[in-house]
């Protein structure tokens, strides 16, 4: 049995590392954030030193069991609530990366509690650096093929759909679609609106009429490519 200093150490240090996860997805605004990873991870541990150690004396053997039991319900029951933080809209699909940090914590969490730090301390590390760096390194990497291109114009019926069929004519896949009709101006025409499509280029899109083409289209007055991807976009 170990001492219970150990076991509050391993339960202070599993709050620590499921933190340290939670805090970046707190930050980037998140459905699961600080609280959720640090009561995830803390769980995670309590449970394994409960099928560790918990059951000391009560069993035929003096081990108390086998520890993996408890272990496996925890990976499994994990997939439940990473389900309630993945959103679907349409095509559109957020929350996976959320759902899958809240998985590595429940991991962590197993390491820490059976006493395996380095691979706690590492996974939670290499778990940070894949939250931090890579979305950036991606970001830059396609930059050049995924962009946000504005659509201003005036509502009607098919003014979506028209756009998107230019679209498709010139290769490009539409990833993502946002209407921004919040404190829209009502003209004579119709009330003005803003539609955002997130799309992927061909590898070689060269079209100088591409701006003419969607500007012919009735109802647009305006069309601009934004060369940032936005944070959204990319968890």
């Amino acid at each position: 049995m170990i001492s219970d200093g150990e076991i509050v150490l391993r339960l202070i240090l599993s709050a620590i590392a499921g933190g340290i996860v939670g805090m970046e997805r707190e930050a980037n605004n998140r459905p699961a954030g600080l609280r959720t990873h640090v009561l995830v991870t803390l769980g995670s541990t309590l449970i394994m030193l409960i099928s560790m150690y918990g059951f000391q004396g009560l069993g035929a053997d003096n081990s108390g069991g086998e520890p993996a039991r408890l272990a496996a319900q925890v990976v499994s029951g994990i997939g439940f609530l990473g389900a309630g933080t993945i959103m679907r809209t349409g095509n559109d699909i957020r929350g996976l990366t959320t759902a899958a940090s809240i998985w590595v914590c429940g991991g962590v969490g197993l390491a820490i509690g059976s006493g395996y730090y380095v691979g706690g301390i590492a996974t939670t590390i290499i778990v940070m650096f894949t939250l931090k760096s890579l979305g950036f390194i991606q970001s830059k990497l396609l930059k050049s093929q995924n962009k946000l291109l504005i659509v201003q114009g005036k509502e009607r019926a098919g003014l979506i759909g028209n756009i998107g069929h230019i679209l498709g004519k010139n290769n490009i896949n539409i990833k993502y679609i946002k209407v921004n009709n919040e404190d829209n101006i009502e003209e004579d025409e119709g009330y003005m609106i803003e539609i955002r499509f997130m799309v992927k280029l061909p590898s070689k899109f060269i079209n100088e009429r591409f701006f003419d083409e969607i500007l012919d289209v009735p109802g647009v007055d305006n069309v601009i490519w934004e060369g940032d991807l936005e944070e959204a976009f990319l968890y």
